[in-house]
C-alpha cells in the first residue's frame, strides 16, 4: 500500500500506518482502539493478546453482519428493479398495442 505514512495510537502504543486518506485511517485506527478499550474494560485481568484477539473477532462480527445486511439490500434492489422493468415492458406493450389500434 503507498500512501503517506501516519502515526496511530492504539492501546497506548503507537503505530506507524501507510494510507491514502490520512483521515479515513485515524478513523479506522480509532475504532479498532475503541473496541479494545470496550473490551478492556469488560475484562482487564485478561492479557493484551486476548484482549486483542476478542477486539478482532468482534470487529470481524461487526463486518459480516454489515456484508450480510448490505447483501440483503442488494437483493431487494435488484428485485425491485427486476418489477419496474416487468412494469415498463408492460406498459410499452399496452401503449404499443393502442397506437396500432387508432
Amino acid at each position: 500500500m503507498n500512501g503517506k505514512s501516519i502515526k496511530v495510537k492504539i492501546f497506548g502504543s503507537e503505530y506507524p500506518l501507510r494510507g491514502e486518506n490520512e483521515d479515513f485511517t485515524k478513523k479506522i485506527a480509532a475504532y479498532v482502539d475503541s473496541m479494545i478499550s470496550t473490551i478492556h474494560e469488560k475484562i482487564p485481568e485478561q492479557p493484551p493478546l486476548t484482549v486483542a484477539v476478542l477486539s478482532a473477532l468482534n470487529i470481524t462480527e461487526d463486518l459480516v453482519k454489515e456484508r450480510e445486511r448490505n447483501q440483503q439490500a442488494l437483493t431487494h434492489l435488484e428485485t425491485e428493479i427486476i418489477k419496474l422493468s416487468n412494469y415498463l415492458d408492460n406498459c410499452l406493450e399496452v401503449a404499443a398495442h393502442d397506437s396500432k389500434s387508432d
